[in-house]
């Protein structure tokens, strides 16, 4: 690990996706496994059965010079990316798994935890922590727990430690809350207003979660005029630096959401990550992985060594993300 390239540890800071059920095809992906990717994340395109999806994880592990996260967006009910091995959803959604009780909820977490880790998932993202205070809001609706902030913070404990248990890493999001929003952060840029004493409901579960040692929070492409009026969640310092990490004091992994959503399409990609990394921002989701992702590793290792982006910020992401697979066992 000591010995790696500023390029490779960038790579490590980006977890990215790929077309198809195979590695087939995708040049691009392989060359960024090969060359120090910090980790993949999977969609339903990609699982068609068990037996494809072990093998899957399986060549790609072959091929990774530096061991992966490998991570799946597998919250229950909507979120749920393997349909196609169970020909439909399994699992109930947050919402409706809390209300069931949290004996329910936390054997539906088991179940789900021994059927990833026995793909070879390591990462989930997973819990929920919004607050859904907005009952027509288009995205979040049954994936959170609950309307009420408590009713989070209990369901969501419940998640995190069986999770632990079991050795997947939860991933909170999406920081600093869209339970809120009137708007899909996939189609645009939300913009929530609320006070910040308002906005005290939807940070109490991540400073719950974070009491008992969530280790990796999703970032937000929203934006909060009250700590910020121009930058997203996921590119702001006042939102990333000063309040996540010094005000709510966590040390953990910073990851944004998929930076190829429409709510951070004001910004090219090379601008948004610039800007996030300087905020405090660990690691970034790309859904593919393009030509155009392997020239942006390029062109951030060029922008650190023309000291737009300062080099300790790399070298204390790099940090953060090799702790975080030492401490699940990912690297020995």
């Amino acid at each position: 690990m000591e010995n790696l390239t500023l390029r490779q540890k960038i790579s490590q800071m980006f977890i990215t996706g790929f077309s198809g059920q195979s590695l087939a095809f995708n040049r691009n992906f392989i060359n960024l496994v090969e060359n120090g990717l910090g980790g993949v994340i999977f969609f339903t395109q990609n699982i068609s059965n068990e037996k494809q999806f072990r093998e899957l994880i399986s060549s790609i592990s072959e091929k990774a010079s530096i061991p992966m996260f490998y991570s799946i967006d597998q919250e229950g009910g909507r979120v749920e990316r393997t349909e196609k091995i169970h020909n439909g959803k399994k699992y109930l959604s947050a919402k409706n798994a809390y209300e069931m009780g949290l004996s329910y909820l936390q054997n539906q977490t088991k179940e789900i935890a021994l059927e990833l880790k026995g793909y070879g998932i390591n990462m989930n993202f997973a819990p929920v922590l919004d607050v859904n205070t907005n009952k027509d809001n288009p995205i979040i609706g049954e994936r959170a727990f609950s309307s009420n902030a408590d009713d989070v913070v209990a369901g969501s404990k419940v998640v995190i430690k069986e999770y632990e248990k079991y050795g997947i890493i939860t991933v909170g999001k999406h920081f600093p809350g869209h339970g809120a929003a009137s708007a899909d952060s996939h189609k645009t840029l939300p913009t929530i207003d609320l006070s910040k004493e308002e906005m005290q409901e939807h940070l109490k579960p991540f400073e719950e979660a974070i009491k008992i040692g969530l280790p990796a929070i999703m970032a937000a492409h929203v934006l909060y005029p009250a700590f910020d009026e121009t930058n997203p969640a996921s590119i702001s310092k006042k939102i990333i630096d000063d309040l996540l990490i010094n005000e709510m004091n966590f040390h953990g992994v910073i990851i944004t959401d998929d930076m190829e959503m429409n709510g951070i399409k004001g910004f090219t990609k090379l601008e948004a990550c610039i800007k996030a990394i300087n905020a405090g921002i660990n690691m970034f989701i790309f859904r593919d992985t393009t030509k155009d992702i392997v020239e942006l590793i390029e062109k951030l290792e060029k922008a650190v060594i023309e000291g737009i982006i300062p080099e300790e910020k790399i070298e204390n992401s790099f940090d953060k993300i090799i702790n975080l697979k030492r401490q699940y066992g990912i690297i020995r």
